[in-house]
């Protein structure tokens, strides 16, 4: 069985809307021949075909109603069908690729817009030449079925069926229009056309455009009685239309769209959408009202997932229809982000992947941190260069095992600028969107000093890729077909000692769109108010919130180790001290100090959290520097 008919077989599919009312809005001119906007503006179509795929349509119809060589003849375009059909096919290919769920792509093919003979001066022949020239353009450019619609005579219809056939094995689907009386213009009944239409070969029939929701339902039951086992397609246009400052406007809105969409069902439909003046938002009603009745009837769907924010604006007002929080910055934030907006004290722990195969230490330590108020696990990106599991597939495993949000240390050294898109595009598909952006450790710090690094870009590029994503773009300004969802953090170093070059440079990568930063470990409040006032000295106010990095010490040999063999890693002479007079009781005095820093920084200047850094893989050491915080300092509002 086709897979289109196999999937209808299993539950009801929901079509897109009116192409023709969107390019309209979007300043097209009735005068000029619609389907040529697939070459001259492509980018139009292309957005039509993704608002309706977010907006939860399982078919895309493409723009190729009227392109048919005796339509297009009245533009001297009668030598561009190819093109034009296969042309049209392949951007709704492209935004079915970008939107990355299944898409049904509908050859659309209209009626050819001259009668038939004796009527008019159409042949059978060259309606049947017609037909056929364009449908096998369609079958070969990809196209999933093909949908005759918006017929008002059933024998042209008939024709139209009778051609695809001879030219592939394409599910169709045959619609025609019918008046107000429910009858077509030649009076055909709707019984008589199902019977007639399956029997030229059609495998769905139904009813489109010319009538509004209420009198498609009457004829949608009439083909019902007609003929029970028959599937069906509804698609009404949204009422009849008024003409509004040279526009028509329709009146039946997305909600009396949705609740017509039960009845319909119940009367055979197994193919429903919309017509002339209906948008994505009547889409999106619809898309809810299908799956509540699925849910109702206990049939599995493939559960779209349609948040408000995803519908693109297309240049019109298309949020008449919508409610709640749409247009809200916050919704689509990750959960460590709104954490942060609301001014909770947030806590993040860091955990380094495995060198093996195997990451139950990892888990474990993440479970622990879990257990102690941790709202974030950080992975870093095989610190130091030395080869580990990738940060991004420990991620994907705390996240499920543990459930905890994760922050992927996401370096620029390994990567090319195509691998980086890459990755980023894996990693929101995969659930991981806080990602610290980083330059990177250099393979000469490792163990593998024979690999080359990258760098296509540094951590400040990087920056500006990923906030180009979350605006729905790729770094060649190719379109995404939403945006994507990233958190995106930045490091910063208040130990160095050129402050104003730290400061600038941490400036660039905040303007680039940073949610919020991370720092090196510091071992002094005063190295954080330092760096601070260097930073509004130069550039104003301090733009983002804070995670001060605490790294607790567990020897002085440890201490001396990071002091002056890590990069990044500065201590003061008073933590040095102290750590040397500890002696044998180190890791006490390295958790006492741990502490003290944490109390005096709860409340320092744009500190919204802490960045603990277990060494050794001792997380129940590094998570005793929790053990300080009151209740009230961790819920702060």
């Amino acid at each position: 069985m086709h897979p289109f008919l196999q999937k209808l077989s299993e539950r009801p599919l929901l079509c897109d809307g009116a192409m023709g009312t969107m390019l309209f809005s979007m300043g097209a001119s009735d005068e000029q021949c619609l389907e040529y906007l697939t070459i001259s503006r492509p980018g139009w179509i292309t957005e039509i075909h993704q608002a309706f795929a977010a907006a939860g349509a399982d078919v895309i119809k493409t723009h190729t109603f009227g392109a048919n060589r005796v339509r297009l003849a009245d533009y001297g375009l009668q030598e561009r069908v190819r093109d034009l059909n296969f042309r049209a096919v392949k951007l709704v290919r492209d935004v079915r690729e970008v939107v990355g769920r299944s898409l049904f792509i509908a050859g659309d093919v209209g009626p050819l817009g001259k009668r038939l003979a004796p009527y008019g001066p159409v042949t059978v022949e060259e309606a049947t030449a017609a037909f056929q020239e364009q449908v096998s353009v369609l079958w070969e450019a990809g196209a999933d079925l093909l949908l005759f619609e918006t017929f008002s005579e059933i024998a042209e219809l008939e024709i139209a069926v009778r051609a695809a056939r001879t030219i592939c094995d394409l599910p169709i689907v045959a619609s025609m229009t019918y008046n107000q009386d429910g009858r077509t213009g030649a009076g055909v009944m709707p019984g008589e056309a199902v019977h007639r239409l399956t029997a030229a070969g059609a495998h769905l029939t139904g009813i489109n455009c010319s009538v509004g929701p209420a009198p498609t339902l009457e004829v949608l039951a009439e083909m019902h009685r007609a003929d029970g086992a028959t599937p069906f397609s509804a698609m009404p246009n949204a009422g009849f239309p008024e003409r509004v400052d040279g526009r028509f406007s329709y009146p039946a809105g997305p909600g009396y769209f949705a609740r017509h969409v039960a009845p319909f069902l119940d009367n055979g439909a197994r193919l429903i959408g919309g017509c002339c003046g209906t948008t994505p938002m009547h889409i999106r009603e619809m898309r809810g009202a299908l799956d509540a009745y699925l849910n109702q009837k206990g049939v599995a769907t493939s559960r779209v997932v349609v948040p408000d924010a995803e519908l693109p604006a297309m240049h019109i007002a298309l949020d008449m229809a919508l409610d709640g929080d749409a247009g809200d910055p916050h919704r689509d934030a990750t959960e460590l982000l709104r954490k942060i907006r609301a001014g909770k004290f947030v806590i993040s722990v860091e955990v380094d992947p495995p060198r093996g195969f195997n990451a139950q230490k990892q888990i474990e330590g993440a479970l622990h941190a879990k257990s102690m108020g941790a709202d974030a696990i950080n992975v870093a990106d095989s610190p130091m260069a030395r080869v580990r599991m990738s940060a991004l597939s420990l991620c994907v495993q705390i996240q499920q095992q543990v459930g905890i949000e994760s922050i992927v240390h996401f370096t620029t050294r390994d990567r090319s600028l195509m691998g980086l898109q890459a990755d980023l595009i894996g990693a929101q598909a995969l659930g991981v969107r806080n990602i610290l952006a980083l330059t990177g450790d250099p393979p000469s710090l490792g163990d593998s000093r024979n690999s080359t690094p990258v760098y296509d870009v540094d951590s400040i590029g990087l920056v500006r890729i990923i906030n180009r994503f979350n605006e729905g773009f790729d770094q060649g300004d190719n379109k995404m077909g939403q945006p994507g969802n990233f958190t995106i953090a930045v490091a910063c170093d208040p130990t160095r000692a050129n402050l104003e070059e730290e400061a600038d440079r941490f400036h660039q990568k905040v303007s680039g769109g940073a949610h919020f930063t991370m720092t090196q470990p510091i071992y002094d409040p005063a190295v954080w108010l330092r760096f601070l006032r260097v930073y509004e000295e130069r550039h104003g106010d301090f733009p983002v919130p804070v995670l001060i990095g605490i790294l607790p010490l567990q020897s002085h040999r440890h201490a001396s180790f990071l002091h002056n063999e890590v990069p990044g890693i500065t201590l003061s002479e008073e933590a040095l001290e102290r750590m040397r007079k500890a002696g044998a009781d180190g890791r006490q005095e390295g958790v006492a100090m741990a502490q003290e820093l944490l109390l005096q920084l709860v409340d320092a200047p744009h500190v919204q959290g802490v960045y603990l850094m277990p060494s050794f893989g001792r997380y129940e050491v590094a998570c005793q520097v929790l053990e300080v915080l009151t209740p009230a300092q961790r819920d702060r509002r």
